[in-house]
């Protein structure tokens, strides 16, 4: 349990040190989109590390969907310690993940007060995402929702090479 603390404060004190890092600049809606990009590009590095630590003795994949299972299972439960929720698909390359309870978004009110911050602390397993993609062959864009708090939904739309 202390290991999860300790990641989760982590996480807050990059998006903090990333957000204040351009804060001192003026135009604030260009660096927002700087600083998402800082922490999507990190979370991409990382993903890529943690993918291939993980997948070093698996079998390949047959197929997306069997790497979307293993995302949502395997991948999740280690990083996060749960599995996720609900994972659907209209079988043409488009995934959306949902976490009830994703744990870098319920140290925050449950209520709608933070709701417009939300975005800012999902950059970063975004990029996680998509450097794990990567890592196994896949291209894809990762966006992530959120509508209620802890709630959020990931979606990942497969990019067919």
């Amino acid at each position: 349990m202390a290991d999860d603390a300790l990641f989760e404060f982590l996480h807050m004190e990059i998006v903090s040190h990333v957000y204040k890092e351009h804060a001192t600049r003026e135009d604030i809606d260009r660096e927002r989109v700087t600083c998402v990009s800082t922490l999507e590009a990190m979370g991409f590095r990382v993903g890529q590390g943690l993918i291939e630590r993980f997948t070093k003795d698996s079998p390949s994949f047959k197929d997306d969907l069997d790497v979307m299972k293993f995302l949502c299972k395997d991948f999740w439960s280690t990083v996060f310690k749960k599995q996720i929720d609900n994972l659907r698909t209209n079988h043409q390359g488009t995934y959306v993940l949902q976490d009830n309870k994703f744990s870098l978004l319920t140290q925050f009110s449950s209520g709608k007060q933070y709701l417009e911050e939300a975005p800012k602390y999902l950059a970063f397993s975004c990029g996680m995402i998509r450097g794990a993609l990567s890592n196994l062959g896949l291209e894809g864009v990762v966006t992530a929702e959120v509508s209620v708090m802890p709630s959020c939904k990931f979606q990942v739309v497969i990019q067919k090479l």
